[in-house]
Parts: C-alpha cells; sequence; structure tokens
C-alpha cells in the first residue's frame, strides 16, 4: 500500500471546521500525523508538531505537517513546513526520512527539532521566526545520537535536550540552542522506567514536577502506551509512576504509540496516535482530557469518540464511523483516495466484528437510526449499549447495493442517559459493507 501526498489544498481548505462536533481523530481524511506534540505558544493557539505517514512501505516521510487551534474543535493545516529533500529542503547532511520532532520557543525564535534513522548525523535543529514556520537553516546536533527529540525550557531559560530510542538520555543545552553539554549526558529514568522506556521522549513541566512522557512497551509486549515517570529535577532520576494512555485496540494491526501533555484553557490533556488502514502506519492524532491527581500521578484515560470535547457527543449529531475508539476483528479505517477527496471509512468488515464509540448522550429523546454503507453485499447492524454483547436497542438491515445508500431503523427500546455505543456487524460474506457515518433520530 502506498497513499500518494494528494490533493493537499483543498484538504488544507476544508480542514478547519470539518468536523460537526469534536471527535477523534483531529486529522482530516487523506492526512496521516503522528507523534503529536502539542505547544501552547503565547499568541494562544496550540500548535501539534509531528512526523506524517504516508505509506506502508517504510516509517513518516521526508516533511512535516503542522495542525494548530484556538478552541480544540476547529483546526487549521499547514503543510510542509520543513523538509529534508525536495523542493524545501533544509537538511544540508543526507536526505532521509524525517522521525518525530518538537519545537521549542526562545527569545524570539522558534526552534524545530527534528530527527531521521540511522547513523550518523541523525539529530539536527532549525528556526523559524513563526511556529508554523517555514523552519529554515537545519544544523545538525553534535553528540547526540538516536531519534525522537524533546525539548524543555525551563524557567531560568536553562535548556535540556532528551532523545533516546530504547534507553533514554538527557543532557543540558547550551545557550545557542543547537549544540548540547556532552560531558554530562544522562540516563534520567530509573529501573522500572528503563525497563518500560521504548523511544519517544517528552518533556513538560508542572509546578514544581516534571514529567517525562515516552512510548511505553509494558503491555502487550509492544509500545501502544503513553507512560510516563516524574522527577524534581530535569535531569532526573525520574520515578515511574504507570501509564496515561493505551491504543491497544484502536486498530488490528496497533503497534506503537507516541505523544504529549499540554495545558490548554485551565485543562491538561494528552495527545497521543492510533493507526488506521490496519497498518503500522498510517497514525492519526488524537487527544483526550487527563486529569492529575494530588500526589501529582496522573489518571489513565481511556480512548474515547469525543476526544477534547471531554463530554459524550449528542445523539442526534452526525457521527463518522472513523471516529471508532475501538475495532475488534478484521474491521479498519480505511481511506479511499479514488474520489475526488479522501474520504475515510469503516471497512474489511467481516461478520462480528464490532466498532466502539465512547460516549453517547440520548438524553434527548431519538426513536430511529440510520447509517450510510457502501459495497454492501449484506448484512445487519446490531446497536448494543455498554459492550459487544450489551442491551440490543436496533438491528438494522443493509441491502446488498455497490452504490452509496443510507439505511434506516426504528429502536425497539427507549434509550436515555450516557453509553457507550457498539456497532456489531453480522452477515454472510467475507466482507459485508463499508461505513460512512450514523446518525439518531
Amino acid at each position: 500500500m502506498h497513499f500518494l501526498h494528494r490533493a493537499v489544498g483543498i484538504i488544507s481548505a476544508l480542514l478547519v471546521s470539518y468536523l460537526l462536533q469534536a471527535q477523534n481523530p483531529i486529522t482530516p481524511p487523506g492526512i496521516f500525523i503522528a507523534d503529536p506534540e502539542a505547544h501552547l505558544w503565547n499568541d494562544g493557539r496550540l500548535y501539534i508538531y509531528g512526523s506524517r505517514d504516508e505509506s506502508d512501505d517504510y516509517w513518516c516521510s521526508h516533511s512535516y505537517h503542522v495542525l494548530s487551534t484556538e478552541d480544540l474543535v476547529n483546526w487549521q493545516l499547514d503543510m510542509d513546513v520543513f523538509a529534508s529533500n525536495g523542493a524545501r529542503d533544509q537538511v544540508p547532511d543526507h536526505d532521509k526520512l524525517l522521525f518525530a520532532p518538537d519545537v521549542a520557543f526562545k527569545d524570539g525564535s522558534y526552534f524545530l527539532y527534528y530527527c531521521s534513522p540511522g547513523d550518523p548525523k541523525t539529530e539536527g535543529v532549525a528556526t523559524s521566526k513563526f511556529p508554523t514556520g517555514p523552519f529554515t537553516n537545519g544544523k545538525q546536533i553534535m553528540g547526540a545520537w538516536g531519534i525522537d527529540p524533546a525539548v524543555l525550557i525551563d524557567y531560568d531559560g536553562q535548556g535540556y535536550y532528551y532523545w533516546g530510542q530504547g534507553n533514554a538520555k538527557v543532557a543540558r543545552l547550551k545557550t545557542n540552542m543547537i549544540e548540547i553539554d556532552t560531558s554530562d549526558i544522562r540516563t534520567p529514568l530509573d529501573a522500572a522506567g528503563a525497563k518500560a522506556f521504548h523511544e519517544g521522549s517528552s518533556i513538560r513541566k508542572v509546578g514544581d514536577w516534571y514529567y517525562l512522557v515516552f512510548a511505553d512497551d509494558s503491555r502487550q509486549g509492544r509500545p501502544t502506551c503513553l507512560g510516563y515517570a516524574m522527577s524534581k529535577s530535569p535531569l532526573g532520576p525520574f520515578e515511574y509512576k504507570g501509564i496515561i494512555i493505551d491504543n491497544f485496540g484502536s486498530d488490528p494491526s496497533a503497534w506503537n504509540n507516541h505523544g504529549s501533555i499540554e495545558l490548554f484553557d485551565d485543562q491538561w490533556y494528552v495527545f497521543y496516535h492510533r493507526p488506521t488502514n490496519n497498518s503500522r502506519k498510517f497514525r492519526k492524532a488524537c487527544v483526550e482530557p487527563i486529569y492529575f491527581r494530588e500526589d501529582g500521578t496522573i489518571k489513565e484515560v481511556e480512548m474515547t469518540t469525543q476526544g477534547a470535547l471531554g463530554k459524550p457527543l449528542k445523539a442526534k449529531g452526525l457521527h463518522q464511523a472513523e471516529s471508532a475508539c475501538l475495532l475488534q476483528g478484521n474491521v479498519c479505517i480505511k481511506t479511499d483516495f479514488t474520489s475526488d477527496l479522501p474520504v475515510d471509512r469503516l471497512a474489511a468488515i467481516k461478520s462480528g466484528d464490532w466498532a466502539a464509540y465512547k460516549y453517547i448522550d440520548f438524553s434527548e429523546a431519538v426513536t430511529s437510526f440510520r447509517i450510510k454503507t457502501r459495497q454492501s453485499t449484506g448484512g445487519t447492524v446490531e446497536l448494543r449499549l455498554g459492550s459487544p454483547s450489551g442491551v440490543l436497542i436496533a438491528t438494522c438491515s443493509i441491502q446488498p447495493s455497490q452504490d452509496d445508500q443510507v439505511s434506516e431503523v426504528s429502536l425497539s427500546k427507549y434509550t436515555n442517559g450516557v453509553h457507550a455505543l457498539y456497532l456489531v456487524f453480522r452477515g454472510q460474506s467475507d466482507e459485508l459493507f463499508e461505513i460512512d457515518w450514523f446518525q439518531f433520530f
């Protein structure tokens, strides 16, 4: 599978307000932004810097995009703000792929810290006067060899540089922001944290505590979690505290996670990614509110459909099928590039598969359900509450048709309150249908 970078201008123009309700993922169809590093800058906007997937044959791409928002609902996309080859090449050392970045702000400039696979010259930094770039004049960071840089500018102006795969490292940044103090490179995590650490460092200071967030492989034998550790010093030692979020179950091929935490409008959020297209790649940025205990530790949160909204979605709203937060079986989010604009749908559906949407608010009375499908060989969609075997409120029949069709059914039971909605699929063929959206009315 190889997805070409296309329809760029149209996608960019349509990104703002493309969601009728705040739903995960926050990236539009055809755009795959992973490893989201979120920063709230002085202009009051929140910016997400991340790697960009474009093919199933390799990780990431040769350029970065930036997402930004002033409300966590409407998102602006700035494309190709930095590149390692092509017309906008700003990396003189090589033409390699660009892995996960971070950005820091100091003395009126934004510093984009990028990385690439392999040895040598894997770490670098470019600068801009604007948070969305373009970032130019990439320079190698001497002494750091690894991937996934993270940077903290502490309250006293001292900078710290974190990086590493399999082994977390930290060093002080020199005042020029492009060199590290190689005389004092440390491994900041305690034994438990070092065992859980896979890659993907991210660093924040909250009150008196420093939080090192990273891709955590302590579950499922794969780094699907974002774990974290805490310290009173930016150089550590950081004490491992557990997991913030786990994206296991978001796609049949879910493999890794990478993200950050950030404060926006007096609420802390975790930014993470979920894979799509039954691939370890084609990852999309998502967001959930998080909550701190009195001792500073973070409560683990679940993946949801509602995302940044922080409250259940109204049943009468339009629910995009790709906003499913859990998938079971063969079903996956599939991107269709054959039309004028890319479209994400639930596809490759087999009998017994299910998709979960958390959470749906039925406080406003609804009596019916409609769903848009295509390429149907016939089957049914069971609407269940709470679990795949929970209370059945309707069974919607989908007739065979290769064309787009909207099917409707009356609810068999009055539904009230807030529920996790499970769509359970039944039928006889190998692939039953594809789903675009659904709605209660």
